[in-house]
């Protein structure tokens, strides 16, 4: 039994890792590569496997760094089961229909280019909606601490992540001649008292941890000291008469922003904003929460129960028409506009970036992780010029990056739910830069004394 690392290894996207078990091989995850024009061209790179021989795939979540490349895998001759969490399936379709949408969009855009340019127009979206069609045909859906056997000899149980809904950690246990081997991986973990989010739950046995690190340098601000900032940001921008323009990914983030809001309304001023949510996707995303109410937390539960939603905003504005929002950009202040994507590669809110970067009074709150390469690294690395649709923008918006809002858990949440784990097994740290990686390697060393690798893609660990 043993797993090779092909993706996110020394970053935070394109998650994949093969387990193989005996004469069986399942791949754990199989995320797009997020960034720039040069990270997003090795998505077409062929895959460092045969699809066709895999027996089985896992996703741990609905993120599409973990699960945008399963049409491609489809596309290219896999056929088998894929498990993951029901409400991750459900996610799933609204995800890769929309990453299917997009790139031919984006395709037809790269043909107009070269035909203006005398060029062959030969771009091709990486895959259509007809093979997302037949990759969500594969799913299988599971539950939450029901051990299933996936493939002879091999048993998977999913655990709750409390990254967002649906995420889980992946213990797979084999029977070898040895005995029996257990290889846990923990998907992304959210923090401790995540809104909506149960805490993630670590894993009771492992003989091999492949662990995210995404925050694995660095600690989150307080929940209080994250409350308190935002409401300054709110105070600041209304006496500015500015926007306040927030990206946002459609899955958790979106959702958990505006609960927030709701359980802040007074103490942050907001019925003197409008508030716009401009993500259809993540108005899609909001009913299947509705459908999977019962993996809220407590209170999250009764929230919904309560208001038929979790965000009784009264001023919140559900934006569906691109008209509408376009019209958006047409208000020099007094709106909150929420928007993806959360890195600002793609989406809407590129559109509000370029309406109002260049705003002296307006603010952008960053509340997600911002991976190389993207629009969102730029900024806050506090680029002074950024390009958008080919135009060169001055930046003059202020900028803020709350932490203390991520869907990760930070270095101390990412060593207790490592820490629970009996015995403290071998670690192989995957899912972040190698800045964090590092950083996170010497906390367990220290903490634990326990034996932490930072493999490099192509890397193999045996279970």
């Amino acid at each position: 039994m043993r797993i090779t690392v092909h993706g996110a290894a020394g970053e935070v996207t394109g998650s994949c890792h093969l387990l193989e078990f005996g004469a069986q091989r399942v791949l754990i995850d199989v995320g797009m590569i997020q960034g720039g024009h040069e990270e997003s061209r090795r998505n077409r790179d062929e895959f460092p496997f045969d699809p066709a021989q895999l027996d089985a795939v896992i996703i741990s979540h609905a993120h599409i760094d973990h699960l945008g490349r399963l049409p491609l895998l489809v596309k290219r001759g896999f056929s088998g089961p894929v498990f993951t969490h029901r409400a991750t399936a459900d996610l799933a379709r609204i995800m890769l229909e929309d990453s299917a949408s997009l790139a031919a969009v984006d395709a037809e855009r790269d043909n107009r280019r070269k035909l203006r340019a005398g060029e062959e127009p030969d771009a091709e979206p990486l895959y259509s909606l007809g093979d997302v069609a037949n990759a969500l045909g594969l799913l299988r859906p599971l539950d939450y601490r029901q051990p299933t056997e996936i493939l002879p000899g091999l048993e998977l149980t999913l655990r709750d992540a409390g990254h967002i809904l649906g995420s889980a950690s992946l213990s797979l246990t084999g029977q070898t001649p040895s005995g029996p081997r257990t290889l846990v991986f923990s998907g992304d973990l959210g923090p401790k008292g995540t809104p909506i989010m149960h805490d993630p739950e670590p894993a009771p046995h492992a003989d091999l941890v492949l662990l995210e690190s995404t925050y694995g340098d660095r600690l989150h601000r307080s929940r209080q000291s994250t409350i308190d900032e935002l409401g300054e940001v709110f105070d600041v921008a209304a006496h500015e008469r500015g926007n306040v323009l927030i990206p946002a990914f459609a899955v958790g983030r979106s959702q958990e922003l505006l609960y927030w809001m709701a359980e802040h309304f007074e103490r942050w001023h907001l019925d003197r904003w409008q508030i716009y949510l401009d993500s259809p996707m993540a108005m899609r995303v909001t009913e299947v929460y509705g459908r999977h109410a019962q993996l809220f937390d407590a209170p999250g539960r009764a929230a919904w129960a309560g208001n038929g939603h979790p965000f009784g905003l009264s001023n919140l504005r559900l934006v569906s028409s691109v008209q509408d929002s376009q019209a958006l950009n047409a208000r020099g202040g007094g709106c909150i506009i929420i928007a993806g994507s959360g890195m600002c590669n793609g989406g809407r809110i590129r559109h509000h970036l370029r309406h109002n970067l260049w705003r002296e009074n307006a603010h952008v709150v960053f509340v997600g992780y911002q991976a190389r390469g993207t629009l969102g690294r730029r900024l806050v690395d506090g680029a002074e010029f950024v390009d958008i649709f080919g135009e060169r923008i001055r930046v003059k918006a202020r900028r803020h990056t709350v932490g203390g809002l991520s869907a990760h858990a930070d270095q101390n949440g990412l060593a207790e739910w490592y820490g629970a784990i009996p015995k403290h097994p071998r670690v192989a740290l995957v899912h972040g830069e190698d800045d964090a990686r590092s950083g996170l390697q010497q906390r367990l060393m220290a903490q634990y004394g326990c034996d932490v690798r930072v493999p490099a893609a192509g890397e193999m660990f045996d279970v």
